[in-house]
């Protein structure tokens, strides 16, 4: 059998079910959203703790990086934005921030937890009428064809079982001329680096978790699932595959994460 990586599936063994990947560890394919479902339920009133710990506070960088890159008109223009497993707001409210005032964002997270968080930090903010959140699934959003502006995930698609039908469903909810920005966590690229964050990774997370939240495992199955997923030229090839056109990407600390773009022509 083939290596798996974070959302690919594998053929089932002598005609049984079909396997996923969740983390290091190989489940039956339709136990694994609930499984990382849980993860995101025990973490989602920490979700800028984990956020912190696993990037040591530099996704704040990454994410002004993201919204730079979408670059929401600052006019009045109506510009749409879906923010795809985005539950807890941040993307969402950042675009809004940084767009003009026909700005207007919707999020789309299958966890409920985690939606209850950025329904809170969306009212604090008062932008209740400028952002709505709904949860659904990014394999089958609950969305009709050429909606939206831009489709951002950020840090989610490693979580989604099936990344190839989350890729075709946010193709399929884009405008023509629209654009599709992904910022995830990748293969960081640079020598002595890529040694000290495996180190960070796999030996510090973890024991931060256990510290900090009092849960180690679902800090270890998120850095699992980073080793998991497809790397930079790989998950392009995806995008690629999903129909969008003129897609790039650009590393970030090295690739420690990177930001993939893509366009529907």
């Amino acid at each position: 059998m083939s290596a798996m990586v974070a959302g690919m599936i594998t053929e089932p063994h002598d005609n049984g079910p079909r396997k996923a990947s969740f983390g290091d560890r190989e489940v039956n394919e339709d136990e694994r959203q609930g499984l990382v479902n849980r993860v995101f339920s025990s973490v989602a009133g920490r979700y800028d703790l984990m956020n912190d710990l696993m990037s040591g506070g530099l996704h704040r960088v990454w994410k002004d990086a993201f919204i730079t890159r979408l670059n929401p008109p600052n006019s009045d223009r109506a510009f749409h934005l879906l923010d795809i497993a985005g539950g807890t707001g941040d993307i969402a409210m950042r675009a809004i921030r940084r767009g003009g005032p026909g700005t207007r964002a919707a999020i789309v997270d299958i966890n409920p937890e985690m939606l209850e968080v950025g329904r809170k930090r969306v009212q604090e903010a008062g932008l209740d009428d400028k952002v709505a959140l709904v949860e659904g699934n990014a394999e089958t959003l609950p969305f009709n064809d050429r909606s939206f502006d831009a489709v951002t995930i950020a840090f989610g698609i490693r979580n989604v079982t099936h990344i190839d039908r989350a890729l075709t469903e946010a193709f399929r909810v884009l405008k023509p001329g629209g654009h599709f920005l992904c910022l995830e966590f990748s293969e960081c690229q640079v020598p002595v680096l890529d040694r000290l964050y495996d180190l960070h990774s796999f030996e510090v997370i973890p024991r931060l978790g256990r510290l900090a939240a009092g849960d180690e495992d679902s800090y270890r199955y998120l850095v699992e699932s980073i080793r998991q997923f497809p790397k930079q030229d790989a998950f392009a090839d995806m995008i690629r595959a999903a129909g969008f056109s003129n897609v790039s990407y650009a590393n970030l600390t090295g690739g420690i994460a990177a930001i993939h773009s893509g366009w529907r022509i």
